[in-house]
């Protein structure tokens, strides 16, 4: 039994996922999107990152569901040094079976 629970997690550590992001609080002008696109490689994760003109930053990160959650507690709580991160929000998550984006970038 307990090899099997493994084998399953292991299974669904495997799987892609998509998520959307906005980040609330003072993340423009303090090179959020910069570290953003760090991190994303950093973690292996591909997806994009983009100022609004409401004041956040939003995008959309895409990989294994393990590094897609490290890279939305890094945006939930880090971010760049000098950012204040309010909130972060997730919306559309889902299963994906190949990666839409080749990198992490940066669109203006």
């Amino acid at each position: 039994l307990f090899l099997y629970q493994v084998r399953v997690t292991m299974a669904e550590d495997d799987s892609l996922i998509s998520v959307d992001y906005e980040i609330f609080g003072r993340v423009q002008g303090v090179f959020f999107r910069k570290y953003t696109q760090n991190e994303g490689k950093k973690l292996g994760v591909v997806g994009w990152v983009q100022n609004t003109e409401d004041g956040t930053v939003k995008g959309q990160i895409q990989g294994p569901i393990v590094k897609v959650r490290e890279m939305q507690e890094w945006l939930r709580k880090k971010g760049s040094p000098r950012s204040h991160i309010e909130r972060a929000e997730f919306r559309n998550e889902k299963k994906i079976f190949a990666l839409e984006h080749k990198n992490f970038s940066i669109v203006k």
